[in-house]
């Protein structure tokens, strides 16, 4: 039984007063809970320690939105993978749609960055998914594809034992549009096959999240699908109410 994780990706967004706010709106939603899923918190870098700090003994995880593909030296504005192990970090999200669109970031570097970081026993949570125009030129499998086998050739595919995949197709991020749930299955059954195809055993124990304007009301009958073990959410985790209840939602 894979054990279902759901992921909070704040993007740029939060202040000291609102993150506080949310975080003690969150923690009282989430404790008249009983979770079976792991729950992760991903906020702008700066405000890691302000989180670090509030989540102590919840057994909320916290992870960064990003690192750079190098541990040191003159790469101003950067943030290294060792930094967000250092503060206490558990995950990072990298090869996010919004990282490869607007600041270009390849297949290839986006290997360099998951090595790395599983370097500093950080879990990728690895971003792949399509842009609308691929979906209507039938190139979604052909895209998620190249975008795993990237860091699968790279890393070697043993490297996905201690990391976890999010679906996020381009055109359904911060659109308000969501894939339906077959869409959506039939994305996750193929990034399981492609990775059972190299060895089965862990391709059953991958989860593989599903992010893309996940909300409370769709949550339940996207996480019901046999290969959605998750998700990576956006929008709804800036949302206390919101979050818990798509947390609540991963129970299978």
């Amino acid at each position: 039984m894979r054990t279902p994780v759901v992921a909070g990706n704040w993007k740029m967004n939060g202040s000291r007063d609102s993150i506080g706010e949310l975080l003690a709106g969150l923690k009282s939603q989430l404790e008249s809970m009983t979770l079976e899923a792991e729950v992760l918190l991903c906020p702008p870098a700066i405000y890691i320690p302000q989180v670090l700090e509030a989540v102590a003994g919840t057994g909320l995880g916290v992870g960064g939105q990003n690192a750079a593909a190098q541990e040191n030296g003159a790469f101003t504005g950067e943030t290294s993978p060792s930094f967000l192990a250092d503060f206490g970090c558990s995950h990072v999200i990298l090869g996010h749609s919004e990282r490869r669109q607007i600041f270009h970031e390849t297949d290839s570097l986006i290997a360099e960055k998951f090595i790395l970081a599983q370097a500093q026993n950080l879990t990728p949570i690895l971003c792949v998914g399509e842009t609308q125009q691929e979906r209507e030129a039938d190139e979604t499998f052909n895209v998620v594809s190249r975008q795993l086998l990237a860091v699968i050739d790279a890393a070697g595919v043993n490297a996905l034992g201690n990391a976890i995949v999010a679906y996020e197709p381009v055109w359904a991020i911060g659109t308000g549009l969501t894939a339906t749930p077959e869409q959506a299955q039939d994305v996750h059954a193929a990034i399981r096959q492609l990775v059972a195809e190299r060895d089965q055993s862990l391709a059953d124990q991958l989860r593989i999240l599903y992010g893309g304007s996940v909300k409370a009301s769709n949550a339940q009958t996207l996480f019901s699908c046999k290969d959605i073990d998750g998700g990576l959410i956006g929008g709804a985790s800036l949302d206390a109410e919101d979050f818990a209840a798509i947390c609540q939602a991963a129970n299978k």
